[in-house]
């Protein structure tokens, strides 16, 4: 059965306050239906300062499903780390923790937008220092001991629920965020499919004596939108995921690499190119993909036709897949 995943960003480009926050109360809704039909995962991710209203603030929208649900995970992939206070995301990842029952994972990043930082104030070129210091430090408030931080003695509570630690991954496509996962003892989370770098952080686990484990996004890992109509769908619906493709564009320097990576300019393109992907039920299932990544909101996607498109997900292409 492959991996099922359910993607919130929660763009929606000129929206009113109104509009947002139905948004939002709806994506928590798609998140108890997706729990309930059997969906691995819900998956979000940290911009800041964005014209289109991209997810600021997973950690609270994670919050959110975790009370409306009860077997879902969250991943959120990923969070911006020096842009944070250690020990507040310390804290709030420990009680994310304790009301999800484990069921949080958290990928650490450190961005591609410098504006992002100019925004809070802090300094681009010392990202990776912050970032060391960001993930050794909660590492250490996670054992509920006291520990020196910036010349004094700090404890942390509560202690999360899993043991030793809330699930962290360190993300990237560099190999200093492979050292890094590397020297610390953390799992490695690949922003696209590389297996060099994979294999660099093997090979620094080893250097350091220090056990960790790769999740590395497939080959193939499509964005997915499910219609009983796909032409009908393009035409509605295709400026939405263009916008998202183009904005991410923007974004993205020659030397970043990301599974939803896309050169198009127009719809046509776009649909030729299958990073975003319009599928009927029965393509979905024969198209035999090991992560099917639902994103039934892309780019503003109106409600409605999100709802359609998570509802032919969960009660066609899914119970195909386990037959």
């Amino acid at each position: 059965m492959p991996v099922s995943v359910v993607r919130f960003n929660l763009v929606e480009p000129g929206a009113d306050s109104a509009s947002l926050g139905a948004r939002y109360r709806a994506a928590v809704e798609m998140a108890a239906y997706a729990d309930e039909h059997g969906v691995t995962t819900v998956q979000t991710e940290e911009h800041h300062g964005v014209d289109n209203n991209w997810l600021p603030s997973p950690f609270a929208f994670a919050g959110a499903v975790f009370g409306a649900t009860r077997n879902i995970a969250v991943t959120v992939s990923a969070v911006i780390g020096p842009l944070h206070d250690p020990l507040r995301l310390a804290e709030d990842i420990a009680v994310l923790d304790l009301l999800g029952g484990g069921r949080l994972v958290t990928v650490a990043g450190i961005g591609y937008r410098p504006e992002e930082y100019a925004l809070f104030d802090v300094e681009w070129k010392r990202r990776g220092r912050l970032q060391d210091e960001v993930l050794e430090t909660v590492l250490k408030a996670w054992t509920g001991d006291e520990f020196e931080y910036r010349g004094r003695t700090v404890r942390i509570t509560p202690r999360p629920f899993t043991d030793p630690h809330p699930l962290l991954l360190v993300g990237g496509s560099s190999k200093a965020a492979a050292r890094r996962a590397a020297r610390l003892g953390l799992p490695f989370f690949p922003s696209a499919h590389l297996p060099e770098l994979e294999a660099y952080y093997k090979e620094k686990l080893t250097e350091y004596g220090t056990e960790g484990w790769t999740m590395m996004p497939t080959a193939e890992t499509p964005l997915l939108h499910i219609a009983e109509d796909p032409d009908r769908a393009w035409a509605q619906c295709g400026g939405h995921f263009l916008h998202e493709a183009r904005t991410y564009a923007s974004w993205q320097s020659g030397d970043i690499h990301s599974a939803v990576r896309s050169s198009a300019t127009t719809v046509e393109e776009l649909r030729a190119e299958g990073v975003y992907r319009i599928l009927t039920p029965e393509e979905c299932v024969a198209a035999g993909l090991d992560n099917l990544v639902l994103h039934p909101l892309a780019g503003g996607m109106p409600l409605e036709e999100g709802w359609r498109s998570l509802r032919l997900f969960a009660e066609a292409v899914l119970p195909a897949l386990a037959a």
